[in-house]
């Protein structure tokens, strides 16, 4: 299981700057087998205790915050993005480059975050949406949600054992299955498991 983070794990904001390029490419790389799309619009992208230190020190630059208890804000908001060792937690994005679509899509997906389902070999897990508030309301979704995937003892067994891995959704105006067939993501998703 990947620990949060703490301030202890931060670097100094100014060695950050100074590195910020090189952090950045690596975190790109790592990221390129933590992405899944499902179908045309909508991406996963399982986070880890890397992506979460990249956010964070994102905003602390961004917002210039030296002070410990700002640190420590953006630590509580981060630190329930890093997987548990017996999930996976994901940054869900529904994208329409055009931005009328965008906004008549988000009404049809309503509730589109509570159909997300990761498959593997048999067995269905779906996904929880949203456990920090709620990005729906009566007119439409957002375009961002948090899923969290809580992984059975007999999913993870099955996925070490070789089984499939799918991500799906399956929203009566969004039904997308994306077979995972890229070791690479198979397994940094398994490295996320105790």
């Amino acid at each position: 299981m990947a620990s949060a983070l703490t301030l202890q794990d931060l670097p100094a904001l100014a060695d950050y700057t100074r590195e910020r390029e090189h952090f950045r490419a690596e975190v790109l790389s790592a990221k390129k087998a933590r992405y899944v799309p499902i179908g045309e619009n909508v991406s996963l992208l399982f986070e880890s205790r890397l992506t979460v230190l990249y956010q964070v020190m994102e905003m602390l630059r961004i917002e210039k915050t030296t002070d410990p208890d700002g640190i420590q804000s953006e630590l509580d908001a981060y630190n329930p993005m890093i997987p548990g060792g017996a999930d996976w937690r994901a940054t869900m994005l529904i994208e329409f480059e055009d931005a009328a679509e965008r906004a008549v899509q988000l009404k049809y997906m309503r509730l589109v975050e509570h159909h997300v389902y990761a498959g593997i070999g048999d067995i269905r897990v779906m996904a929880i949406a949203d456990e920090d508030m709620e990005r729906s309301d009566a007119a439409k979704t957002s375009s961002v949600h948090f899923l969290r995937f809580p992984l059975p003892p007999e999913a993870i067994a099955a996925l070490r054992g070789g089984a499939p891995l799918a991500f799906g959704i399956d929203h009566p105006r969004y039904r997308f299955v994306n077979n995972v067939n890229d070791p690479a993501i198979v397994a940094s998703l398994l490295a996320d498991l105790d």
